[in-house]
Order: structure tokens, then sequence, then C-alpha cells
């Protein structure tokens, strides 16, 4: 196993996915896990909830080279998922999320260089397919950075459990008696905490570097996720917020002739060619694979 006995530094490491990533990666017997974060108050609360002194703390900003560099010092594996994640912050505020998931993410592919570590790998998002949005469009840039510097990316959808995800707040207005959907229509891809840790892992271990990797996950319907949490509860049709889809695309058609696809995944890379037909896309809405509101209903307890 990749993570067996090595040094690993995440960033972003208080939020929910570096959260499950320490839980999951402590298993498999690393030898420190540097947790890479802004928040001091988070950063007490985790080392509290773990009591592991395999997990080294370390206050800093990605925004922040030097140190940021100085933190990747003598590591094996950099994780990174430090980002602006929410559409509307991004949208609302371009210029910070640039500094941190841009600027941030150059930062990691110099403190990588610099310190040549061994395996780097990027959390990305499908809303970094063909984006719409200014949080897409720095997720893009993200893949295109850390590709060119030899290194790997991750990308999937929505997060069951995450602290971005819509689950929270549907479970507080379901006390209300009514929902707000953005549009009934609405598609997105599906993926719990876990297994997105999981499939992480899983490319580090098969990575080479200069690819994506895609998990084979479900979709869902955004009306199917509200039956799930609240059936007796009403909706409220909002309307699409500003730089949101209507369906999200993992993988696009113009991607195809580059994807290569395994049993669990599909591999984004020209060094392995294609096996999908040209015309291929993985959109949330052509998904052969759906989550029934008994299912959702199961992944959110």
């Amino acid at each position: 196993m990749t993570l067996s006995n090595c040094k690993i530094l995440i960033t972003g490491g208080t939020g929910s996915f570096g959260n499950a990533f320490c839980q999951i990666a402590l298993q498999h017997n690393p030898a420190e896990i540097r947790v890479f974060s802004r928040g001091e108050l988070l950063q007490v609360e985790m080392s509290r909830k773990f009591d592991d002194s395999r997990l080294k703390f370390i206050i800093g900003d990605v925004r922040d080279r030097p140190r940021l560099t100085e933190s990747a010092r003598g590591v094996d594996i950099i994780v990174h998922a430090a980002a602006l994640k929410h559409v509307p912050v991004g949208e609302d505020n371009p210029s910070e999320a640039v500094k941190t998931n841009v600027v941030g993410s150059m930062n990691v592919v110099w403190a990588a260089t610099r310190n040549q570590v061994g395996k780097v790998i990027g959390i990305s998002s499908d809303k970094g397919v063909a984006p719409y949005n200014l949080y897409g469009a720095t997720k893009m840039v993200m893949e295109k950075l850390f590709l060119q510097a030899g290194f790997s990316c991750v990308r999937y959808g929505n997060v069951a459990g995450s602290r971005g995800s819509v689950i929270p707040l549907f479970m507080k207005q379901r006390e209300t008696g009514k929902l707000t959907i953005t549009h009934p229509d609405m598609t997105r891809f599906w993926i719990t905490l876990d297994a997105g840790v999981q499939f992480v892992i899983n490319s580090l271990d098969r990575m080479e570097g200069g690819e994506i990797f895609v998990p084979k996950i479900p979709s869902m319907r955004i009306t199917d996720l509200a039956e799930a949490i609240a059936p007796d509860a009403d909706w409220e049709i909002t309307g699409i917020r500003a730089g949101e889809k209507l369906h999200e695309v993992l993988i696009s058609e113009d991607e195809a002739r580059d994807t290569r696809a395994w049993v669990d995944h599909y591999l984004i890379s020209r060094r392995w060619g294609t096996n999908v037909p040209t015309d291929f896309s993985y959109s949330s809405d052509n998904n052969t694979d759906w989550l029934t509101v008994e299912q959702l209903r199961n992944m959110i307890k």
C-alpha cells in the first residue's frame, strides 16, 4: 500500500475530506500525516478527535508559498484538497477564489517540485469540465497545472456528507416543512465521503503522473434527494443560482479521445489512448447508474 510508512501532507486537512482522509489513511500505517490548514480551532478540535501522535498540525495558507514549501519538506505524498468550494462564494469573490484555488495550486506545485515529492494528487471536481462558474474554472486550471508538472488529479461529483453538500440544508429546512429546490430537473453525480477518500488512495497506488482519475459513480435527481430527506415537505422552486448548471459532466466529449475505461473508473491521459466511443461523454443526466430514493435514504442515515 502506497501510504505505509510514508509521510503525507494534506492541504485543507481540517475539512470534511481531510477528516475522512486522515481516519482512513491512519489505518494504512503512515509514518506521519501533516494536516495543513488555516483554522486554529478546527485543528484543535481535530487533534482532540483523533488523539494520534502521527498527526502533525500545521497552521498555514496555500497562498503562502514559503510556509507551504517548508511544510512539504521531507514528505513522500501531497494530497491537495484546499479550495474555496462554494459556487456562489466564488461568483461573489472571484479574486479570493483565484488566490486560493489557482495561486494556491501553483504554490503546491512549487513546494512539491522544490522538495522532490514523489506523489502529488489534486482533488478536482465535475464543475471543472467545460466550466460555467468561477469555481469550476479554477479547478480546470488546477488540473492543467498539476498535469503539466507530472502530477495527477482525481475528479468526482457531489460528496454526500461534506460541509458543502445540500443535505444539511435540506435537513434543516425539513423542520419548516418546505425545501428550496433550484430546478426540479437538476441532476448530480453522487459519492460518499468514504468512497471519495478510498478512490483517492487507490489512485495514489495507480498513478504514474499526468493522469486524471474519474470514478464510475451514480447520478441522482435533486427531487429524489428531497423525497429521501423530507417526503412530506413542500417544495419552493427558486431557480438556478448564478454559475450553476442543470447537469454536471465528469468527462466531456472532447476528452473522449484520451479516455480509457476500466472496471471501476475512467482514466484520462494522452499516454494511454482511448477505448471509449469518440462521441462518449459522462454526464449526470446520461449516466446509466441512478440512485433511487431508498438508496439515497440509506446513504444519508
